[in-house]
């Protein structure tokens, strides 16, 4: 596979391949395969999940250009596929600048390859945990001013982080280097909805390099902090500013997500 990165291990599975997968692209392993088809068993409904959390970052990402937003820092990007923030970003507005954020090879080598002729867009591999490392990257330096406005994209990635890691001293850092007007958005695995299912599919990612720890709704209202939330607040994905009634094609009682944006005042 010559699109392997040097030093991937193809026999442990990641999240950001499984998400690849389940979104119908092709850059994932028999094992991610694999274990997305039992991640689908825990949690029935989990490509049109994956779906419906694409088309939410498509519409936060829009909503944020329509409020004076031309740079995005977008972290725990994954692996290319249709609809990139860039592709989003740059339609609209072929000056804006997007820096993608991502811990897996596999997702940050096709990045890199995708973005070779675009200057206003850059790939870089680095650990959310360490926002030092991401904030001090010279393509981000490069791309991103931090004197304005920007948004700060974590869609479908603090899930990731364990409860033994103290989530909003990290989502703090960040904020405090984001110029008052910027924009955060989340979404995130939650036990509120389909609990049982929730935790199965826990169970299974345990499996992966990347084990999965779901958050209550009141948990993830809590990851705003500092931020004053967008309406219609953190809700499941499908209704948050939906095109249509039941934007996504799925039951809000059926995605086990929630997602909101807030603005630093």
């Amino acid at each position: 596979m010559v699109w392997v990165p040097e030093g991937v291990n193809v026999d442990q599975p990641s999240a950001a391949r499984i998400y690849d997968y389940l979104l119908g692209g092709a850059h994932n392993f028999a094992v991610d395969r694999q274990l997305a088809e039992q991640f689908e068993k825990a949690l029935p409904g989990s490509r049109d999940i994956a779906r419906v959390n694409r088309a939410f970052l498509r519409r936060a990402v829009l909503f944020m250009m329509q409020n004076g937003i031309d740079q995005f820092l977008d972290i725990g990007s994954g692996i290319p596929t249709v609809g990139n923030v860039h592709e989003i970003v740059q339609e609209a507005n072929p000056e804006g600048r997007v820096v993608y954020v991502d811990n897996e090879a596999v997702a940050v080598a096709h990045s890199q390859l995708m973005l070779e002729d675009n200057e206003h867009a850059a790939a870089i591999q680095a650990d959310m945990l360490e926002p030092e490392s991401i904030l001090s990257a010279p393509a981000t330096k490069r791309l991103l001013d931090f004197d304005r406005p920007l948004g700060l994209l974590m869609v479908g990635v603090l899930h990731f982080v364990p409860h033994s890691v103290d989530v909003q001293g990290l989502l703090a850092t960040y904020r405090e280097r984001l110029a008052p007007g910027s924009y955060l958005a989340i979404s995130h695995f939650t036990w509120d909805v389909r609990p049982q299912e929730m935790a199965e599919m826990v169970e299974v990612m345990k499996k992966s390099t990347d084990p999965i720890h779901p958050r209550t709704g009141d948990e993830i209202r809590e990851l705003f902090t500092g931020f004053d939330l967008v309406e219609p607040g953190v809700v499941s994905p499908v209704l948050w500013r939906a095109q249509s009634p039941g934007d996504g094609g799925m039951d809000p009682d059926q995605v086990s997500l929630y997602a909101g944006v807030g603005r630093k005042p």
